[in-house]
């Protein structure tokens, strides 16, 4: 795709990752007065996921930016004061409270059009809301059951109706309890200035556009239109109203729009080390971070077993503002296992530990231990390095 504007800045690969970095939250001191909200409203969502091997990915993106944050003060910083909501995004994701007008767009499409499987008896919708209405919160579980037989697509009819409501925006998830979602009536979830879908599709998706963009700090059409789960053709109706303007970045080959505020200032200030959920924005996009990094990196939970090259759910080492490794996690006791350790070089080595000790200490780990490494020659001044 091609923009009538002219690219305002051309900017070096190595300026593009910078700008993306601190966008990100990875350059600079990090936000520590506005905490995990700040880093969710800054980020504009975080993505759920189901798979627990140090934690969840939604605590691992703030323990990310902002070091050891405890993790119930994650959970409460999300889920407590009305701060966030849980809807469709970039996948099933966790927004700050203040997004929920910009979805308007995406409830009107479901009620329009509902993209459902699934059949709904008479009533049953309805049903559901009255409970919900005299009973509140409550869990699928507690509106009449999750699933019928057990399998997982096998849903019940209760959760079936609230699903829908959910998808509508008549009913909001208010936070996860034991990974179960908690349902409420949005009339009670919502603030009152925010409960409206007075926005138009237009501007919702100006909206998201520029967020995106801000959030990315730089980044191709697809980049910002897949932030959001955007169509292309949706992004290049809103791009130019969005207020990004376009840019040229060296090897990329493709047009790119940036946040002007990430131009305006030479990103500067200290690099994060730390180990990267899968789901984290900075990485989760492969394409993008092959471009911006040089690294390629896959999710490879879902890959069978004797497939795996770096492991079940491998998380990337950034240091320095480069991905220099990868590591495969797991707990045994009081121990946090790298079952397997991929380095990029001898210069990951110290970064790797220094990640790795953090990482233990903040789920309560006291020793390290390394089953395997793709350098065998580095085990040793790994093993030593953590010691």
């Amino acid at each position: 795709m091609t923009t009538a504007q002219p690219p305002v800045a051309e900017l070096s690969a190595d300026e593009a990752r910078r700008i993306a970095l601190r966008a990100q939250g990875f350059l600079g001191a990090p936000d520590r007065r506005g905490g995990v909200r700040g880093v969710l409203r800054h980020l504009g969502q975080v993505q759920l996921d189901t798979i627990s091997v140090l934690a969840r990915s939604h605590e691992l993106i703030p323990y990310a930016r902002l070091g050891a944050v405890g993790r119930t003060t994650v959970e409460d910083a999300y889920w407590t004061e009305k701060h966030a909501f849980e809807y469709w995004s970039h996948a099933a994701c966790i927004l700050p409270i203040e997004e929920w007008p910009l979805f308007a767009f995406r409830r009107r499409a479901y009620r329009d059009r509902p993209q459902w499987h699934h059949e709904l008896s008479d009533g049953a919708y309805d049903a559901v809301i009255k409970q919900l209405r005299a009973e509140g919160p409550q869990t699928a579980t507690e509106l009449g059951g999750a699933k019928n037989k057990g399998e997982w697509w096998d849903w019940s009819e209760s959760k079936i109706a609230v699903e829908r409501a959910l998808m509508y925006g008549e009913v909001v998830c208010t936070e996860r309890r034991g990974w179960k979602r908690v349902y409420d009536l949005a009339e009670r979830a919502i603030p009152e200035t925010l409960l409206h879908d007075d926005l138009d599709d237009t501007e919702c998706l100006r909206r998201l556009v520029r967020q995106a963009g801000e959030a990315l700090g730089v980044g191709t059409r697809a980049d910002i239109a897949d932030y959001h789960r955007i169509k292309g053709e949706a992004f290049d109706a809103v791009v130019e109203a969005s207020g990004l303007v376009p840019v040229v970045v060296e090897g990329w080959g493709k047009p790119a729009w940036a946040d002007p505020a990430a131009l305006a200032t030479e990103p500067r200030g200290r690099h994060r080390t730390t180990l990267l959920s899968p789901f984290d924005s900075l990485i989760w996009e492969r394409a993008r971070t092959e471009r911006i990094f040089g690294f390629t990196h896959r999710l490879e939970a879902y890959v069978p077993k004797q497939k795996r090259v770096h492991g079940y759910f491998a998380m990337p080492l950034l240091a320095g503002g480069r991905l220099l490794g990868r590591v495969d996690p797991a707990r045994d006791g009081g121990t946090l296992v790298a079952k397997q350790v991929s380095l990029e070089s001898a210069k990951a080595v110290e970064p790797m530990a220094r990640a790795l000790r953090e990482a233990a200490e903040w789920v309560g780990c006291d020793t390290v231990r390394i089953e395997r490494t793709d350098h065998p020659e580095l085990a040793g001044r790994l093993a030593a390095a953590l010691t």
